[in-house]
């Protein structure tokens, strides 16, 4: 048995975010995946939102800690655990890169609705609007390849399962969103490659997401 077990759905990027994180750090993990149309009691007893990720902590003497929200997760990781440190040290630029972590959840919601779009005209809104969130993101970003330079930290841990969905959808699709964006075109690229986001997910996660979107009677599903 690890001391970690992170309570999971193979499509929930919230549950990624915290994937991530346990992969930069290179600990061992458990995981443990929840069907979220059929949530079982044991569950909802540790989850007081409902939702995953929640991640067990084991301890000696005390009975389990269960942490839920996946950047409290994050944070919780960096500070207990090895390895590079995934935010500034400086107090101001950490508040800034913690500034575009709350920035992301609006913007994973745009991106989320202009996928699941069901008509070219709510598509194109939804686009907008998504596109209007990455500009100002693509001003914020630094000389690359990630989000602040060379280092990865916790700001590409929290933005990749979002920029993962448009590397599976058609590639036509996609262009439409970044096009215009080269900053965060590298970025994009640059977290595709990096083993901790490639393992974060199993391995027929596109199929899936796919297969999701299908359901979900979404305009870009049929493209």
């Amino acid at each position: 048995m690890t001391a970690l077990t992170l309570i999971s759905h193979p499509l929930c990027p919230f549950v990624q975010r915290a994937a991530i994180v346990l992969l930069e750090k290179d600990v061992a993990f458990d995981r443990i995946n929840v069907d979220l149309s059929s949530k079982p009691d044991w569950f909802l007893a540790i989850s007081p939102t409902g939702k995953v990720p929640v991640l067990k902590v084991r301890r000696p003497n005390a009975a389990d800690a269960m942490l839920f929200e996946s950047v409290v997760i994050c944070e919780y990781l960096n500070e207990t655990l090895g390895g590079a440190p995934m935010y500034p040290s400086d107090a101001l630029l950490r508040a800034q890169h913690r500034a575009w972590i709350e920035f992301a959840s609006q913007t994973l919601a745009e991106g989320w609705q202009f996928l699941h779009a069901r008509d070219s005209s709510t598509a194109d809104v939804k686009r907008a609007a998504f596109r209007e969130r990455l500009g100002k993101l693509e001003a914020a970003i630094g000389d690359g390849p990630f989000f602040a330079g060379a280092a990865f930290g916790m700001v590409d841990a929290v933005y990749a399962p979002l920029f993962r969905y448009f590397g599976i959808i058609d590639a036509k699709v996609a262009q439409q969103v970044f096009d215009g964006l080269p900053r965060i075109s590298v970025w994009r690229s640059a977290l595709a490659e990096r083993a901790s986001v490639k393992e974060a997910v199993v391995d027929d996660y596109a199929n899936l997401f796919l297969t999701h979107l299908r359901q979900q009677e979404a305009l870009i599903a049929a493209t």
